[in-house]
């Protein structure tokens, strides 16, 4: 189903992807602090989809797992949806936002408590293709006016 022929589009696509090709993928309340969760989303951001997934597989950080998966399920989303193909894909846009804390309480000494923040995390993947024939025609005709020879 190609972007031209879609029925609805919901307002998360329009903000994420515009009317370009591609698709993504979003998991919500994961039990990672959005801190940790960065530093391994910005390991795969901008990388084609096949280095990206490597990385992630073998990178040691705990988020790298769920990361993993949600990128996995990107590029599901965008050979079914949009018939594109997985070998064309990067990873055009990569954040972790910061969902809800628990707060939980920790005895101490001396009749005290000290609060225990427990973060969660919203991460959101979004594929496209690396090439689009528009975009790259326009990029070539610019840097050959802005050189001097």
């Amino acid at each position: 189903m190609s972007v031209t022929e879609r029925q609805r589009t919901s307002a998360r696509r329009e903000s994420l992807l515009g009317d370009q090709p591609g698709a993504y993928a979003s998991a919500r309340f994961v039990r990672i602090t959005p801190m940790k969760a960065r530093r391994v989303v910005a390991l795969v951001r901008g990388l084609p989809v096949g280095d990206a997934l490597s990385i992630l597989k073998f990178a040691p950080q705990t988020a790298s797992e769920t990361v993993y998966k949600v990128l996995e399920s990107a590029i599901a989303n965008a050979e079914t949806t949009e018939g594109l193909s997985a070998s064309d894909l990067i990873v055009a846009n990569a954040q972790v936002d910061e969902g809800p804390t628990m707060k939980r309480f920790r005895a101490r000494a001396q009749g005290r408590a000290t609060r225990i923040n427990k973060r969660t995390s919203h991460i959101t993947i979004v594929v496209r293709p690396a090439t689009v024939p528009n975009q790259t025609a326009k990029a070539q005709s610019g840097n050959k006016k802005g050189r001097t020879a």
